[in-house]
């Protein structure tokens, strides 16, 4: 008797296991489950060359200060990258945007301007 129950839950609990593994396979096959695993890769190898192009533009600063030093080349004044004008031009829309919304009186309002939004 006792041989018979130890068999049954070894075997239930195989079953339990077997079961809990493959429903965890079938989930990482979903479309959506894809998608995201090829997002998320998609967005390291997106970090990774953003590290390796600041790394080859660090690489050649260091070289070309180098050449300069062995010719006896004077450093020529280092320039910045240029400011951000989109950013600039975002803050500008959302403060155009809030005044607007001043106007028509839609802050103190709880429902949105835009009467063809689905509710």
């Amino acid at each position: 008797m006792f041989r018979r129950t130890f068999w049954f839950t070894a075997g239930a609990a195989a079953g339990v296991w077997a079961t809990t593994k493959v429903n965890r396979k079938l989930k990482r096959l979903t479309p959506e489950s894809l998608a995201a695993q090829a997002a998320n890769k998609a967005i390291d190898a997106g970090h990774r060359l953003k590290d390796f192009a600041l790394d080859v533009r660090d690489g050649m600063a260091e070289r070309e200060a180098e050449l300069d030093e062995a010719l006896g080349i004077a450093a020529p004044e280092r320039r910045g990258l240029p400011a951000q004008r989109r950013l600039v031009a975002l803050d500008g829309r959302v403060e155009n945007q809030k005044q607007e919304e001043k106007h028509y009186g839609m802050l103190d309002n709880k429902h949105s301007y835009n009467r063809n939004e689905d509710h």
